[in-house]
């Protein structure tokens, strides 16, 4: 990609450090995030690959009461697409994708495999993500057995072919695995197995890298502890355009010391500057290709889990916006809902809306519909026509043929009004 110029001159100007106005931040995040890219009439895995190099990763999350999670930021950007890409640029070859534990659960591009190489390490040593897996040497060779001789397979495959009868029972909620399940986890974050791709009931298939990745991959070098944090610093810093420090570290869920360092070698080479944005008080740090339009013309729902949104205080410093997931707070202390998306418009978050897709019925379920306070008059006028548009588009994409508001939400009535004339009531 050729650099851009930065977004008014030089960051540095008469020994002051630039700053960016929130709106310029805001506009500068959604380029960086693939916003100001031309559509493509009907999406390939080209675009793909091109939305991917703006988000970095896709994160996966196992909620399906709307669409996965991962699937999600590419609709964002692309607008309506085959579900068959990702199949194809996760399962098929040349592979594109792969997942792992990047931001989070995540899909990333393989040539990142290499990269993430310090954090396999890190993970083999200490045996797991968060809480050690029991050393048992005896079963650890009949796991590797049982993938080498039958992946891609699923942990409830592999059980079977051990005869593991079940659950390891414990008092954490999320963590009732067999040690099957618990030893495939672990190899997957060490590296020793990699994923193959996902069962039609979400669960992963797990296989030898060697069987999943490309070989051209497997035989990249790998960079020390600090060139990987350098390398990932480097690529959160192109999907942000613009960030603090912390934000940075966040993107591939880095320490703060860690991105310290990678952002002060960045500043030396020129890659990102140091500037100010309006209202946050820690310094930022501008990509050296961002840009900086005039405008955004963006209308789309996001995901809870979209990188534009998924942290939190920067959702709010640089849109005003507030944003909680409410999954798992009981239903009657919720305040917008279960699985609610924030609705952009321009450059604006504006809105927010509880989607629920009833597949059996046919129909996109609006649950809530709440608009953001203070929205200057214009906007909020044409808000729910826009919205309504948007959710008329998303519905033809999951193949629903109906649109039902429910009368929740400030901005409920409006928009039933507006989905009247469309697909919907």
């Amino acid at each position: 990609m050729a650099p851009h110029p930065p977004p008014s001159g030089r960051a540095r100007t008469g020994g002051h450090t630039q700053t960016l106005s929130r709106a310029q931040a805001r506009r500068v995040a959604l380029a960086a995030q693939g916003f100001l890219d031309r559509p493509h009439a009907t999406p390939t895995l080209r675009t793909l690959s091109r939305t991917v190099e703006r988000t970095g990763v896709l994160q996966v999350d196992s909620v399906n009461v709307l669409q996965r999670a991962h699937f999600l930021p590419l609709y964002s950007r692309m607008g309506p697409y085959d579900l068959d890409l990702m199949r194809r640029a996760s399962e098929t070859r040349p592979r594109r994708l792969v997942e792992y534990w990047a931001h989070v659960q995540a899909y990333m591009p393989v040539e990142l495999w290499p990269v993430m190489q310090f954090r396999m390490e890190q993970y083999r040593r200490q045996r797991g993500k968060w809480s050690a897996v029991p050393e048992d040497p005896r079963l650890e060779d009949a796991v590797r057995q049982v993938v080498k001789e039958h992946g891609p397979l699923t942990a409830r495959e592999a059980a079977a072919h051990l005869g593991d009868t079940g659950p390891r029972r414990t008092e954490h909620w999320g963590w009732n695995w067999s040690d099957t399940r618990r030893l495939l986890d672990h190899f997957f974050t060490a590296g020793e197995v990699a994923i193959a791709g996902r069962s039609r009931q979400f669960e992963v298939r797990y296989d030898l890298p060697e069987r999943v990745l490309p070989a051209h991959v497997l035989a990249l070098p790998v960079p020390d502890a600090e060139e990987a944090h350098r390398e990932l610093v480097r690529r959160a810093a192109r999907s942000h355009g613009v960030a603090t420090i912390r934000d940075l570290a966040d993107y591939y869920r880095m320490s703060v010391a860690e991105a310290t360092t990678a952002v002060r070698a960045l500043v030396e080479s020129g890659e990102v500057e140091e500037v100010g944005i309006e209202g946050v008080r820690r310094p930022a740090y501008l990509h050296r290709e961002a840009r900086l339009p005039r405008r955004i013309g963006a209308r789309t729902l996001l995901s809870p889990f979209d990188p534009v949104v998924w942290a939190r205080a920067r959702t709010e410093e640089l849109f005003g916006f507030r944003y909680r997931i409410e999954i798992y707070t009981p239903a009657d202390q919720r305040v917008h809902g279960y699985y609610v998306l924030p609705f952009l418009l321009g450059e604006r978050l504006v809105a927010r809306v509880d989607l629920k897709a009833d597949r059996t019925a046919g129909v996109l379920l609006v649950r809530s519909a709440h608009a953001e306070a203070g929205l200057p008059a214009p906007t909020r006028a044409e808000v729910p026509a826009e919205l309504a548009a948007e959710l008329t588009r998303m519905a033809g994409w999951l193949g629903l043929g109906d649109i039902v508001v429910l009368p929740h939400g400030d901005l409920a009535p409006d928009l039933c009004g507006a989905v009247t004339g469309g697909p919907g009531r």
